[in-house]
Order: C-alpha cells, then sequence, then structure tokens
C-alpha cells in the first residue's frame, strides 16, 4: 500500500491514518455512516483503497438507504473522516491482521456539496450554527440498554440473564464480565469511559462516556451502540436499545447532558447565581423547554418510546426543570467544577439517531439565546405526585403521549423542522408516519388476551 506524500493532496490526518492501517496490519476498512433513522450503515473495502478513500472518497447507491435518495439520484459519495480512525476491537484472526472503522460525511456526487439528507451532516450545521454564536458545544450521553438471553436458535428473548437491580453486585449481577468486556472494547475504540453499573431494571445496564465536542460524542454514540451488541453477542447475549422492551418495568433512557463554552471558558456556569447557572444557560433551557414537544418526536422516535415516556418508572415526562429532583424534563446536575456546569435533558432514550437528536436540542437551545428567552422557575417537589390542578398552578405541561402527536408538534415547529432541514424533515416523518400507521393496524397480544373472549 503506498503511503501518501506531502504533495498527494491528502491532509496530515489522513496521512496519519495510512501510516496506522500500516503500524496494525489493518486489512479490511467499515466506511460508515447512518441513515435518518440512525441505523449505522456501513461500505467495506480493502485498506489498499484507503488512500483512495481519503483523496476521492467511494461511491454507493444512496437509493437503497432509508431517507436518502430516489432511484434517479442513487449516487452518493462516502468522504471518510480521519480523525474517527479505529480499529475494531472484536476481530483476532490467526493471521494477525484487524478491521478497522472510519465514520463518514455523505456527498451529493452531482453538486460535490454535502448531501442534506446526511444526519452527520445536519449536526454539523448546529454546530456551525453555534460556533457563529461564538459557543463550542460540549455533550455527555448516559445510554442504557438491556442484555437479553438468546433461545436454541440463537434469535433474541425477552428473558434477562440476571436478577439484579441498581448498582447490584455479584451474584445478582451476572453481566460484569460482560460490561467489563464492552469497557475493554470501546476503550480500545478511544472512548474514555467514566462508569458503569447495573440499572434499576433486572437485566439493565448503563455505562457512561466522558463529554467531548457534540459531533464527536455522536459518533461515539454509533460505536457505543455497536460494540455493546457485538460483544453482547460474543457471550451468546442479545443487547437491545429499545425502549421499553418488558411491560411494567423501567424502560431505558439516554439522558444527555449539555453545555457551552466560549473562550475556552464554559458559558453556562455563573458562580453568583443560585443555581450557579448562567443567564446563557437559563435562556438556553428556556429553549428546549419551548420547544420540547417537536424534540421528543425526534430524541423518541418510535412507537415504543412512548411506553417508555409514562408517569411512575423515572422517565420523565412533565416540561419542567429542576436543580434537585428527576421528575423534571431538564435537571441541573450537581457541578464539582465551574467547567462541569451544565443542564441535563431526560427525556430521550437510546433508539434515536444521536445526529438529529443533538442537532434538535442544540437548535432548540440556541433559539432560546437568540430570542433571549426567561427560563420558568424550577419546580423542586416530585412532580410525580403533583395532581392535574397543581400542576397548572405551575404551568407545567406533558410531553406527547404517542409518536403520531408528537410528529403533529414536530411537524408545527419550525425551529426545530428548520434544524434538520426540509429533506430530512419530510422524510423521518413519511417514515415514522407509516410506523404509526402500521402499529394502528396490528393487533397485540394484550388486545386478545382482554377481549377475544370478552365481546
Amino acid at each position: 500500500m503506498t503511503n501518501g506524500t506531502p504533495d498527494d493532496g491528502l491532509s496530515p490526518d489522513a496521512r496519519r491514518v495510512l501510516e496506522q492501517i500500516d503500524d496494525q496490519n489493518v486489512d479490511f476498512l467499515r466506511l460508515q455512516f447512518t441513515d435518518i433513522l440512525g441505523t449505522v450503515k456501513n461500505v467495506s473495502i480493502p485498506a489498499t483503497q484507503a488512500e483512495k478513500a481519503f483523496a476521492e472518497g467511494i461511491y454507493f447507491d444512496g437509493s437503497s438507504i432509508e431517507g436518502f435518495v430516489r432511484i434517479q439520484e442513487s449516487d452518493m459519495r462516502l468522504t471518510p473522516d480521519p480523525s474517527t480512525f479505529a480499529v475494531l476491537p472484536w476481530r483476532d484472526r490467526d493471521d494477525g491482521t484487524a478491521s478497522a472503522r472510519l465514520m463518514c460525511d455523505v456527498m451529493n456526487t452531482s453538486t460535490g456539496e454535502p448531501f442534506v439528507g446526511d444526519p452527520r451532516g445536519v449536526l454539523t450545521g448546529a454546530i456551525d450554527r453555534a460556533a457563529d454564536m461564538g459557543y463550542d458545544i460540549n455533550a455527555a450521553p448516559e445510554p442504557e440498554f438491556f442484555l437479553f438471553e438468546q433461545d436454541e436458535d440463537g434469535s433474541a428473548t425477552t428473558v434477562t440473564n440476571d436478577a439484579g437491580g441498581y448498582f447490584d453486585l455479584a451474584p445478582k449481577d451476572l453481566a460484569s464480565d460482560v460490561r467489563r468486556d464492552i469497557i475493554y472494547g470501546l476503550e480500545e475504540m478511544g472512548l474514555d469511559i467514566e462508569a458503569s453499573h447495573h440499572e434499576v431494571a433486572e437485566g439493565q445496564h448503563e455505562i457512561n462516556f466522558t463529554y467531548d465536542d457534540a459531533l464527536t460524542t455522536a459518533d461515539n454514540v454509533a460505536t457505543f451502540r455497536a460494540v455493546v451488541r457485538a460483544i453482547a453477542a460474543e457471550h451468546d447475549l442479545h443487547a437491545t436499545f429499545m425502549p421499553k422492551p418488558i411491560a411494567r418495568v423501567n424502560g431505558s433512557g439516554m439522558h444527555t447532558h449539555l453545555s457551552l463554552f466560549s473562550g475556552g471558558e464554559n458559558a453556562f456556569h455563573d458562580s453568583d447565581d443560585e443555581f450557579d447557572l448562567s443567564v446563557t444557560a437559563k435562556q438556553f433551557l428556556a429553549g428546549v423547554l419551548e420547544h420540547a414537544p417537536a424534540i421528543t418526536a425526534v430524541c423518541n422516535p418510535t412507537v415504543n418510546s412512548y411506553k417508555r415516556l409514562v408517569p411512575g418508572y423515572e422517565a420523565p415526562v412533565y416540561v419542567a426543570w429542576s436543580d434537585r429532583n428527576r421528575s423534571a424534563l431538564v435537571r441541573k446536575p450537581a457541578a464539582r467544577t465551574p467547567a462541569a456546569s451544565r443542564v441535563e435533558l431526560r427525556s430521550p432514550d437510546p433508539s434515536c439517531n444521536p445526529y438529529l437528536a443533538f442537532a434538535a436540542m442544540i437548535h432548540a437551545g440556541l433559539d432560546g439565546i437568540e430570542r433571549g428567552l426567561d427560563a420558568p422557575s424550577p419546580v423542586r417537589d416530585n412532580i410525580y405526585e403533583f395532581d392535574a390542578e397543581r400542576r397548572a398552578e405551575h404551568g407545567i405541561e406533558t410531553l406527547p403521549t404517542t409518536l403520531a402527536g408528537a410528529l403533529d408538534a414536530l411537524e408545527a415547529d419550525e425551529v426545530v423542522t428548520e434544524a434538520l432541514g426540509e429533506h430530512v424533515t419530510e422524510k423521518f416523518l413519511e417514515a415514522k408516519r407509516s410506523e404509526v400507521m402500521d402499529y394502528r393496524v396490528s393487533v397485540s397480544e394484550w388486545e386478545k388476551e382482554r377481549y377475544l373472549e370478552t365481546f
């Protein structure tokens, strides 16, 4: 393979990746991107084609990807981002070779411009808007997932492999070795793991990685989901990020922490404020609250998501904020240092497309800053214990209770639809309204058990 030379048109970062490919004996590269629904897509190329990929990109048929283009507009091009190079941890071959991945941006071959339907590009647009306002954006999600046993055919069941609860240890938490191997795999791919633990429900787990810039973090979420699934499978387990796989127990969320920095300083911190939050932070928070119904469609994008967003299972459904309780939609977590001041949106779940979800949150918050919105007073009592009258006294609204309602809110919200762009909005709504209709015409086991012999 030919390593790049300074006059070959490749960036220094791309040349460093070519050197790493040689040094680590990588023989195949997986060029990855996501469709509009957040599913990671993959084009594999021999490592000998790496230099061509960086210089010219790799062409593919975009008409086969959910929400991309029509058949007559099918040619698309992948441009690898060299900063995302990572050797895949689960491939161990006797000949010592390895595979690696690169996250890619999607380009429109007819115009040479970034493709408007590329979710990664949508997030890049949000980051650029923040930069124009003088801000850098950091994000830190907390994705949760379930580990289930497989049946004799290797298909997923909903039988959990442990009976552990929140922060439990072995022998109740039988998945500690699985989490350990997942963490090793994530660290090999460059993620900085902060903590891991058993979550509230049996078979439910959480692994947290440290904050980073919003684009890197979204890439990390995509990486995280792939690594968790692959390493769980090595243990003959099925990992799922389905928001509510088991009825009447806690579902899986992806609480997301956000902060803005300006000139190297945390723009969300003000030590003179009662809550250590700056005016900028409160305006950002107010923007997120105002656009919460529309954000919900993007951050909770499946019919199943709304089985999680119900009172009584630690999922936030009330549009309010607090510095101390977790029943509010937005929380201001305690911060050890000024640099750690942030806000936490607690509604997202791990089925979302992280690029679109982060973009929606960021644009909503920036809208609050641009318009100088005032944040409401924090609600420090447990909102789950409020009746409708008391919620009305506090002006607390409720998130959409169905995907259909959230999609209506999204369609009516110009800020969030502009954040996604016309193409993504149209394709997202089309796919999700089809999902709603498919759900409406299906008949569940619950319905048959309840009604078949009753009527």
